[in-house]
Formats: C-alpha cells, sequence, structure tokens
C-alpha cells in the first residue's frame, strides 16, 4: 500500500503534495452538473461577470475535492477505513478557470481508537493554494486509520 499506516504518523508532520492541478472549465461545469448545483456562478458567464468576482467561480466543493484527493496518494491510499468528518472547511479566495492548485497536509491530532483494536483516528488538516501562493481553501478531517497488521 502507498498509504502509511496509523502507527506511521507523526503530529506535526507535513506532506507537500507533488500534485498540482490546473483547474478547467469543463471540471467545473461537470462537477455542478453532476452534483444537480445550478449556481449561476458557476455555470452562467453573463450572470458572474455582473458580481464582484467579474466571472464564474470554481465550485468550493470541487476545490474541497481535489484539495483531499490530491493527499491521498501521500497518506491514506490504502490504509483509511473510513472518514469520520471534516470540520473548519473554509474558502478564504475564490478559485477561477485557469487556476493551478497546490495541496499540503498536516498530522494535527492522532489517538487510538476506543472501540477498534487494529485502528487509530488521525485529524488531518489540508490547505490548498493557488499559483499565487494565496490560501483558497482549508479543512480539518478525520480519518480512521488502519493499524500495521501483526
Amino acid at each position: 500500500m502507498a498509504g502509511l499506516y496509523f502507527e506511521e504518523f507523526e503530529v506535526g508532520r507535513v506532506f507537500k503534495h507533488a500534485t498540482t492541478r490546473t483547474v478547467s472549465e469543463m471540471d467545473n461545469v461537470l462537477f455542478s452538473a453532476l452534483t444537480h448545483n445550478p449556481q449561476p456562478l458557476h455555470l452562467d458567464e453573463e450572470f458572474a461577470s455582473k458580481t464582484e468576482f467579474g466571472r464564474r467561480l470554481v465550485n468550493s466543493i470541487f476545490t474541497l475535492g481535489l484539495m483531499i484527493g490530491v493527499s491521498v496518494s501521500d497518506t491514506t491510499l490504502g490504509t483509511t477505513i473510513a472518514n469520520l468528518g471534516m470540520s473548519d472547511v473554509r474558502f478564504p479566495k475564490p478559485v477561477f478557470h485557469g487556476d493551478t492548485l497546490r495541496a499540503e497536509t498536516s498530522v494535527a491530532e492522532k489517538r487510538e481508537s476506543r472501540s477498534r483494536a487494529d485502528a487509530g483516528i488521525i485529524v488531518f488538516e489540508h490547505r490548498c493554494f493557488n499559483q499565487r501562493g494565496e490560501e483558497v481553501a482549508f479543512c480539518r478531517r478525520a480519518a480512521l486509520m488502519r493499524k500495521r497488521p501483526a
């Protein structure tokens, strides 16, 4: 497995994920359509041109998914049992078509599972940045992680 087991995580460790992604118009329109989100800020250039942003915004849930998805290969691929929840989700800056995003993940907390001897809980803090280094997304995510097999 490429992912790390519970024992391999250390609080304070930071993963600077090598994968970057330029977000396209197709990403935004397709994701909004697939999730039945008709928000004109995502889909209607004429409408969005009259807003304070002056153009369409990338769907923030796409940004959240991309930020977490980029982290998987370095952290949880094949070793996570389940996501337990996300909190403190923020989008401090908008994402636009053509922005190139990168992500970082830090280990904020680590504890043994009280109900499962074969697992522990890791709390990750994910951050996503655009090509100008501006933070565009943040969240805390709790994951139930496998312990190394005996």
